[in-house]
């Protein structure tokens, strides 16, 4: 066995076999467990977000693996209608061609040749992550499988009049020239203008005043306007409503009108209502029945619905022509300095337009119902359950789902149109014909949009098991599946959008638990982008990179090559040194440990080095055991009470790892093995075996149940590491099942410790727990008189009880081993005690004389010159603190950093000082 922990030449290796002997495959005779993976984008990489997912729901498929469960990990990914077609795109730009110039057929070919040639590097990412679905079973949303249960669907709620086509306000891509759904779009918070217009009354004065003033962001968008609206009860407008106004720089007439939707406390109480470019308007002109009038193209530009003045012109340019036109005629009372929130496309860049435009809708309202009585009656049940609320809220206020797409990637619609422009719906044209019985000489003409990407999503807990086949044998098993794994940000997207579909067409929920996880964010709470420079690689965190390579990575090939130097900058504040190597296990256990219910991950570069050291922990206890072990006779023995205790340690943790799974407290879980593993099983037992190990004086039956708890305790461990854990427990169980005696060709198909009561004993956890209590007590001492580890010491015991004479006599070999003792010698109650330094043991007094021990001037100095230390830190940071400049402006959690350093300061000064006064006291 290597003597270091290289997680790099084992993690691979390993990997591989695992794929190569089918292992991930469900084969369990346990009852089924199932979970579908949120698919990532096939033009994806790897992020921080897909890699704690991915660990969470790994972590729950190998364990319930173990368990015997028949457990089924299903992968797949998706087609990412906008991305993928973007990145093809993008290549035929460099080519100095477009996808026209190919046509659809042409274009479609070439983004399946880009997928077949560059989509699996997400897929190979997770290999990496050591996630362990099933792939023989991977999907694609695009295969043909998937394809044909997109048109099933659509098909279905089309003749069920759930999906229609219709003109509604929807958000535009001025440059992609698509409608994208409201999770593409970033709401991006701007400093702009308030600009405050004067509308005139057109029916004369009304209580002597002649214009109405509104207040809008978007001025150009005037020209479009429906009505001035007021709110209800608000007496300041009572004598204008039902007046009429002429819009500015037109000849229309628009009327006064009363709506709920008006905020008589933002602006001046009245608003101008534009129905065709804001999705509140549309709403009020819906209600009030107003002429909607769309001012722009596709590419957004100033259209015929304009007045001539501005067509043909950009949407911008406009508004600084309107601008002047309105300051000229006099209709502009003021412009404000305003700060606002903007919409942007996330992948185009620009500024998206609510855009009325024909589009495909599914009627949500008819799937909403029994989705929401689906989790209010219990049979989804959302961790944590504040999640349920936010759901009912988008649910009970569900609007129809836009599902078309100008794009050419995708699911094309199965609709067909004559030359009247009726609509003919099945899954192609000679199924139309036969359908709607129409003559071959009809001309039909193919929908040219595709399905939105969440559409096929929502049927994904389905059509990966195989509907619309029922009889699949998959979907009989594994439907409905176990839990979902996801973010709370695709909630309403893909997790309602799943449970409607779900019930629709199977009749049954199509999970029964929701696990909402939290964003990653960098160490201090912020969110990771590339302008902070604070953005993590998980592939970077396992294999390590410098600073060099950092920087070359992140500033080549950008969109805006403006911002290298910032994002370099920033890079070099954040990783001076680059990023050291840590492996994949360090990786997922820290993803473990940061898995808090409910709250954002901070990602600590300490955490991650601090269970890198775990991992060499791990690793150099296994060789210590394994030196211990192999050859040797390891048979039960006779149980010391440190191997009694280590065992019923074992089994109330094991008691633990299954309660916190099962309650989805993933970082619990990580607390409780680290703690048993570094704590328990390494500091304090592997220790305590090496007193029986090396000694003269130990019988036989002692050392065989030493070697016998060593090897079979840490066999044990490795089983309950392995679902967070995979790469190195395996690495070590193939090394250590052979010593202890286990069967099998990899840990991943061993059964899960369960705890055994009947190896619970009690009296050995107190009687162990009052040695270790006895042991710290001397090594605390040491620590603060400053007296070596391995000088031995005297130890003198005074006021304690029976038990702890017998405790002391049954386990004094030991304690004077661990505890590096001279002799431990008994005081009487009444016996005057020599100076001494002292600890407690429950009501026991420990001391340890001191004379001839420690150079008491020696030991006054070294404390006064680290007192004196002490007192600049508390000083220096009391000051900083007390500069009421420096707490107002730092940000708080800088603050709240400088005060924890402050508190620690404090308590070491104060400890420092007790110990100088104990010193002195000293003859």
């Amino acid at each position: 066995m290597e003597k270091t922990y290289d997680p790099h030449s084992i993690e691979e290796t390993w990997y591989q076999r695992w794929e190569d002997e089918g292992y991930f495959a469900a084969q369990g005779e346990g009852d089924p467990y199932c979970i579908v993976i949120p698919p990532p984008n096939v033009t994806g990489s790897l992020h921080m977000g897909h890699a704690f997912q991915d660990t969470i729901m790994d972590t729950l498929i190998r364990y319930h693996r173990m368990r015997g469960d028949n457990t089924l990990w299903q992968p797949g990914t998706d087609h990412a209608g906008i991305a993928t077609q973007m990145v093809v795109e993008r290549q035929l730009s460099q080519e100095g061609k477009t996808r026209h110039d190919l046509g659809r057929d042409a274009f479609t070919e070439r983004v399946w040749k880009w997928k077949a040639e560059s989509g699996g590097t997400i897929t190979r990412q997770l290999r990496r992550m050591g996630a362990s679905p099933d792939w023989t079973r991977e999907r694609f949303t695009m295969d043909d499988g998937l394809s044909d249960a997109v048109q099933e669907v659509f098909i279905k709620l089309y003749e069920e009049d759930l999906i229609y086509r219709g003109k509604r306000l929807i958000n535009w891509d001025p440059v992609l020239h698509t409608a994208i759904s409201d999770l593409e779009v970033i709401n991006v918070e701007e400093k702009g203008f308030l600009y405050n217009v004067r509308y005139p009354l057109v029916d004369g004065p009304v209580n002597g005043v002649t214009h109405l003033e509104i207040a809008t962001t978007r001025p150009e968008t005037i020209l479009a306007d429906g009505a001035l609206a007021v709110g209800p009860g608000d007496e300041r407008y009572a004598d204008f409503v039902g007046k009429r106004v002429q819009v500015p720089m037109t000849t229309r007439i628009i009327p006064i009108i009363i709506d709920d939707y008006v905020d008589p406390e933002f602006g001046t109480g009245c608003v101008k209502i534009t129905p065709a470019h804001d999705f509140n308007d549309y709403e009020v002109g819906q209600r009030h029945e107003m002429e909607v009038i769309n001012l722009f193209t596709i590419d957004a530009i100033m259209n015929e619905n304009a007045p001539p003045a501005y067509q043909g012109m950009d949407r911008f340019d406009a508004r600084d022509k309107i601008v002047g036109d309105l300051e000229e005629a006099g209709l502009m009372v003021k412009i404000e300095d305003h700060v606002y929130k903007r919409p942007y496309g996330d992948r185009s860049g620009v500024v998206i337009e609510p855009y009325l435009t024909d589009q495909w809708f599914v009627r949500a309202e008819p799937l909403a119902r029994p989705s929401i009585a689906a989790v209010k009656d219990g049979r989804i049940r959302f961790i944590p359950e504040n999640w349920s609320k936010t759901y009912y809220n988008w649910m009970e206020d569900i609007q129809d789902w836009c599902i078309s797409r100008q794009l050419w990637w995708g699911h094309r619609i199965p609709a067909w149109y004559d030359n009247y422009g009726n609509i003919y719906v099945a899954t192609d044209v000679d199924e139309v014909r036969s359908k709607y019985g129409l003559a071959d000489d009809v001309e039909l003409t193919q929908d040219e949009d595709v399905l939105d990407t969440w559409f096929s999503s929502a049927l994904w807990p389905f059509s990966t098991l195989g509907w619309p086949d029922r009889d699949d044998p998959a979907l009989k098993t594994f439907y409905p599946t176990s839990v979902l794994v996801t973010g709370f940000d695709i909630i309403f997207f893909w997790v309602a959008r799943m449970i409607m579909f779900g019930l629709k067409f199977m009749d049954e929920v199509p999970f029964h638990e929701v696990y909402i996880h939290g964003l990653v964010r960098d160490a201090d709470g912020n969110k990771m982008s590339k302008s902070k420079g604070n953005v993590l690689d998980p592939l970077d965190l396992i294999d390590g990179i410098t600073l060099e390579q950092l920087l070359a990575k992140r500033t080549t090939g950008l969109m805006q090559p403006e911002m290298a130097p910032r994002i370099e900058a920033a890079t070099r504040r954040h990783f001076p040194d680059g990023i050291s190597a840590h492996g994949t296990d360090a990786l997922r256990f820290t993803f473990t440990a940061l898995a808090t219910t409910g709250r954002d991950i901070r990602f600590d570069l300490g955490r991650i080095e601090g269970y890198r050291n775990f991992c060499n922990k791990l690793w150099n206890a296994t060789r210590y055991v394994l030196q211990n072990t192999e050859g040797e006779d390891c048979s039960a023995g006779q149980a010391t009470l440190a191997d009694r205790w280590i065992t019923t340690r074992l089994q109330r943790v094991s008691v633990k790892i299954e309660a916190h799974i099962k309650g989805y407290r993933f970082d619990l879980v990580a607390r409780d093995l680290y703690e048993f593993v570094w704590n328990d099983y390494c500091d304090w037992y592997i220790e305590l075996s090496k007193a029986v190990l090396y000694s003269d004086d130990c019988p036989l039956a002692s050392k065989q149940a030493a070697r016998h708890t060593l090897i079979n305790v840490l066999e044990s461990i490795l089983r309950l590491l392995h679902p967070v854990m995979p790469y190195i427990t395996e690495e070590l169980w193939q090394r250590v099942a052979p010593v202890a005696a286990v069967d099998g060709d990899t840990i991943m198909r061993c059964r899960y410790p369960r705890a055994d009561a009947a190896l619970i004993d009690r009296d050995a956890v107190d009687e162990l727990e009052w040695v270790k209590a006895f042991i710290m007590g001397i090594r605390q001492i040491r620590s603060e008189m400053n007296i070596k580890p391995g000088n031995p010491v005297p130890v003198l015991c005074q006021h304690g009880s029976e038990l702890d004479r017998e405790r002391i006599e049954g386990n004094r070999a030991l304690l004077e081993s661990l505890a590096k003792l001279e002799s431990i010698t008994w005081l009487d109650d009444d016996a005057e005690a020599p100076q001494a330094a002292t600890s407690l043991v429950g009501e026991m007094r420990q001391l340890i004389p001191l004379a001839g021990l420690i150079d008491k001037a020696a030991e006054q100095a070294r404390l006064q010159k680290k007192i004196q230390k002490h007192e600049q830190d508390v000083a220096r940071l009391s000051a900083k603190l007390g500069n009421e400049n420096f707490v107002a402006r730092a940000p708080q959690e800088v603050v709240d950093k400088e005060k924890e350093k402050l508190a620690d300061a404090e308590t070491a000064l104060a400890s420092l000082r007790a110990q100088l006064q104990r010193i002195e006291a000293l003859e």
